[in-house]
């Protein structure tokens, strides 16, 4: 038991490490506030992901390509518009002289003022190609969209369904730990009265050993889940209103008494 310890407390360390890396801090800053041993956390019996167009909103990767995919498609408008005419007025002031003494003079000062025409009438071949080339990168990004819209719905189920199984384990390994309590207890029990021999009792001692170690790890197993739930949700879920408590309903003392004949 005792060699198999160290190599715990170095994932423990390692962990914490971890945590402080994605918050940006130096390794060892953490150490002093997970370092104590507390109870994990317990984690809700039900979790409202909401509708899968929230989902959509928060995930991450699926708003980068979205607007990936809207950044193409307005990309196909910038190409389709090289096939109509452009104008545009440009115009120009300054001074000019050869010597530096008439530099501020009204004669050394000019201006130009005109319209200007661009049409690639002739180059129609390329700007179609343009335009079928951005059509072709705008299809690839409808199919990253696609792809991201289906992963986050398939990692949303995925982690839903094994958080509700593992729940449901959960409750399974504490059932069968109180059944191994009271198992021992009668045991105990009928050692004392010469029933049983101290083995029979060791045997449903390592039992009940058994089952609490596999609580525990699934305290563990119901953690992490709910972590990647929370993750595959794009950062939680949306929280939902209190229900509105109902008072009691005040029942008077003389109902309850028989009408007068």
């Amino acid at each position: 038991m005792r060699a198999s310890l160290a190599p715990l407390e170095a994932a423990v360390r390692a962990s914490m490490y971890g945590l402080a890396t994605l918050l940006g801090r130096q390794p060892g800053e953490l150490v002093a506030e997970l370092a104590p041993v507390a109870v994990v956390p317990s984690a809700p019996p039900q979790v409202p992901v909401g509708l899968p167009s929230t989902l959509l909103q928060r995930r991450p990767d699926v708003r980068r390509a979205e607007r990936q995919l809207a950044a193409e498609t307005a990309r196909i408008g910038v190409a389709k518009s090289d096939w109509f005419p452009k104008f545009s007025l440009t115009g120009d002031i300054g001074s000019e002289s050869v010597t530096t003494g008439q530099w501020f003079t009204p004669n050394s000062r000019f201006w130009s003022f005109g319209p200007s025409f661009q049409w690639r009438i002739f180059d129609f071949g390329r700007v179609r190609a343009e335009v079928n080339a951005q059509t072709a990168v705008q299809e690839a990004a409808l199919a990253t969209y696609q792809k991201a819209v289906l992963t986050s719905l398939q990692e949303a189920e995925s982690a839903m369904v094994a958080y509700a199984q593992e729940q449901n384990r959960h409750r399974a390994l504490a059932d069968a730990v109180g059944d191994n309590r009271r198992s021992l207890e009668l045991a105990n029990n009928l050692y004392l009265k010469g029933r049983v021999n101290y083995l029979d009792v060791l045997d449903v001692q390592r039992t009940l050993y058994q089952a609490d170690d596999q609580l525990a790890t699934s305290d563990q197993a119901v953690a992490l889940d709910l972590i990647v739930l929370y993750k595959a949700l794009g950062g939680g879920w949306e929280s939902l209103p209190p229900m509105p408590t109902i008072p009691p309903t005040e029942v008077s003392t003389n109902s309850t008494q028989p009408p007068a004949q």
